[in-house]
């Protein structure tokens, strides 16, 4: 059975165990407007803005890898009561378009409207990178749509939605402004941030970094021995004091670039998903804080790991 039919089926099977439209109503059991997200992270996003209004859930859990993910059983579930959905579009959720488009949900992708950046190498070169949450200023766009979706969802609550929204942006310039400031002082040579997968194009943008990866986006042939013996080369030439690589894919590739330069490993970075609640980062802005002070610190040699 193909995917898209599989879906098909759950969702067949989903309507007959719940009975009619009537006695399975949408939404949450104080009444509520349900919104559901395809990753934890948009979920985090998308509370800051909701406030007490709205219910947000996300499809996937923490630490899930997003790329590959499968719908299940439970996740038409919440589907079948969700008032809307959210997702990032920019074909991350390649998966999970005939999900929603037969959920009956109304569809929102909260990318619309960043300015993108096309993937370099790989069978998808030239498609825009989906990792556009990846700045704390393209953010703001996301936000902004989010807001306007949950003004036309629930237009009672339409001020506080944008009220919510500006406050939140106002958080992520901040980020954004801490980030270029806390590289400042690293050489123009040795501005290059080199990661294990191309996720981080458009925080590299925001910081003023060449980008550098072992491969890129969501790539079947990851760290190759040409991958890894071009990225050595690359960081022996430009002098590179730090790599990093991201908390949901394996390190042995990039621990061959740290054995053969000289190079610090300067930390993991999170990307997909957040963590538990007592984890590194329980929410996006933690994330997003977590990442640019951890490639700044191994950038400027504040620490080593």
């Amino acid at each position: 059975m193909t995917m898209t039919a599989g879906i098909v089926a759950m969702l067949v099977l989903s309507g007959c165990a719940g009975g009619s439209e009537e006695s399975s109503p949408r939404g949450d059991d104080g009444g509520r407007p349900v919104v559901l997200t395809t990753f934890t992270v948009l979920a985090d996003i998308a509370r800051n803005v909701a406030g007490d209004h709205l219910t947000v859930e996300s499809i996937t859990k923490d630490g899930a890898e997003i790329h590959d993910y499968e719908p299940t059983p439970q996740d038409v579930a919440k589907a079948s009561r969700a008032d809307l959905i959210l997702d990032n579009g920019l074909g991350l959720e390649a998966w999970f378009d005939q999900f929603v488009a037969a959920s009956g949900a109304p569809r929102v992708d909260v990318s619309s409207g960043v300015e993108t950046i096309d993937i370099t190498g790989g069978a998808r070169a030239g498609e825009p990178n989906p990792h556009a949450w990846m700045s704390p200023s393209g953010t703001v766009t996301y936000v902004d749509n989010m807001a306007a979706a949950f003004s036309d969802l629930d237009p009672e609550n339409a001020e506080d939605y944008r009220q919510n929204a500006s406050d939140y942006s106002e958080e992520l310039r901040e980020v954004q402004e801490t980030l270029v400031a806390a590289l400042a002082d690293v050489p123009e040579s040795q501005r290059v941030l080199v990661t294990c997968e191309g996720a981080f194009s458009y925080l590299a943008r925001d910081a003023g970094l060449r980008e550098l990866y072992l491969w890129p986006v969501n790539s079947e042939e990851e760290g190759t021995a040409r991958q890894v013996a071009a990225v050595i080369d690359q960081v022996r030439a430009d002098d590179v004091p730090a790599v990093f690589c991201e908390s949901s894919v394996p390190l042995r590739a990039m621990q061959q670039v740290v054995d053969a330069t000289g190079a610090t490993f300067g930390g993991t970075l999170y990307v997909d998903s957040l963590s538990l609640s007592d984890g590194v980062v329980p929410s996006y802005l933690d994330l997003i804080r977590h990442d640019a002070t951890t490639i700044a610190d191994g950038l400027t040699g504040r620490t080593s790991s």
